[in-house]
């Protein structure tokens, strides 16, 4: 007889005929990482920049958001380094990169390879950015800017050899005051490199101690060309120059970091050469003009005194007799002095007499010539004037109007 059993249904796994594989963590964000990679091209973003940050590796690390939506970046130094301008939290900017994952954390991240400001442009406000930071180190205080010297016996120029710039300012210095000493520094003035060499010029002629002004700059052209002189790094070698400094770049309308730290700005190369020296010619004739006026002027004063001279001459015609004169007036006033001392001392003498009778009149002396006597009590020469101060035995001295005697008391009443 058959059995019959029955069993109940048994749940499969899922997908129980499909072998299992199995990613880990780093296997799933790379595919991701690859696929975005893959499918997503470069690209330009636009937005605002938060949370930046620069650690010192010199990457910078930020948010980049919009009204609704953020995205984290990052910008490595290679890159970075090559910015005009300075990123800054709240700056609107374009970047430029692509979008991938940072496998490590899984974030999604926006790897930016160059990057511009929005409404205005890297250049204008790198150098913005820069103007402001130097001011706030006083890197642009008018106290510290030096006056150039007048005449200075050798110049400094730190510019091309190429360029018209300085064939022009060789050529004012050479009409204006030819016999002076230049000393060039030729150099890159735009380009890759530019930079450094303006700030080794500045630093050699500085280093050689042979000039005493220095003009450093170029003629015209773009910001772009002119961007050496906005550079951080020669407006520092400018402010560290020991020389007085003349920026000279571009035109008259062109101002440029290194017009605000020199110690003074020409509108052109061409006003820098007319600044540094003056004009012989003009010197010349201001010291002939000098000269005529100091002539006509010892002139006047020699008239003066001969005038002066001839007065006296007038005045003293016969020396002899004023001379005799005063002689006369001397013996005069010496007899005048003797009478009035001759007359002055017999006044005295009157008044001396006078007053040695009142005296005398008033003397002791003149009370004992009439019979009377001064009793000293003996030892201490004391006068007696009550005889109640005596006792019997007591040495006495009488004086009389004419000698003295000595006695003993032998009574009293």
């Amino acid at each position: 007889m058959a059995r019959i059993i029955v069993r109940k249904e048994i749940d499969l796994p899922l997908f129980a005929g499909t072998p299992r594989k199995f990613l880990t963590i780093s296997e799933l964000n790379e595919r991701i990482k690859g696929t975005l990679e893959s499918r997503l091209e470069p690209l330009w973003v636009q937005g605002e920049i938060s949370n930046i940050r620069m650690p010192p590796s010199g990457h910078f690390y930020f948010t980049l958001k919009d009204d609704n939506s953020q995205i984290c970046a990052v910008m490595f130094r290679r890159q970075g380094t090559l910015l005009r301008f300075t990123p800054d939290n709240g700056m609107a900017v374009l970047c430029f990169g692509r979008v991938s994952v940072y496998t490590v954390r899984g974030d999604l991240q926006l790897y930016v390879d160059d990057m511009e400001p929005q409404g205005q442009g890297a250049l204008a406000l790198a150098f913005e950015q820069l103007k402001k930071k130097l001011a706030a180190e006083g890197l642009f205080a008018s106290e510290r800017k030096r006056e150039l010297p007048f005449l200075p016996h050798s110049i400094g120029i730190v510019t091309s050899g190429k360029g018209a710039a300085l064939h022009d300012m060789l050529r004012i210095i050479d009409d204006r005051y030819p016999d002076r000493r230049i000393v060039i520094c030729q150099v890159k003035v735009q380009g890759e490199g530019a930079a450094r060499e303006i700030v080794e010029g500045i630093a050699n002629l500085n280093r050689w101690g042979a000039v005493d002004v220095i003009i450093a700059g170029r003629g015209g052209g773009s910001l772009e060309d002119l961007w050496a002189f906005n550079e951080e790094a020669v407006a520092r070698a400018i402010f560290a120059s020991q020389v007085p400094v003349i920026s000279a770049v571009g035109h008259e309308i062109d101002f440029t970091i290194a017009d605000f730290v020199a110690d003074v700005r020409a509108p052109t190369p061409t006003a820098a050469a007319q600044m540094v020296v003056p004009c012989k010619r003009d010197l010349v004739e201001q010291v002939e003009y000098a000269a005529a006026r100091l002539a006509n002027g010892v002139d006047f004063k020699i008239e003066q005194l001969r005038e002066i001279f001839q007065g006296l001459v007038k005045r003293l015609s016969d020396p002899s007799r004023k001379l005799r004169e005063n002689q006369q007036r001397v013996d005069e006033l010496s007899i005048d002095l003797t009478r009035r001392l001759r007359q002055r001392l017999r006044q005295l003498k009157d008044r001396l007499a006078e007053r040695s009778g009142r005296l005398g009149a008033l003397s002791p002396l003149a009370v004992l010539e009439r019979g009377y006597s001064i009793t000293h009590k003996l030892p201490e020469e004391r006068i007696v004037k009550d005889a109640a101060e005596l006792q019997v035995g007591d040495a006495l001295r009488i004086r009389f109007a004419y000698g003295k005697a000595l006695c003993r008391v032998e009574e009293k009443e």
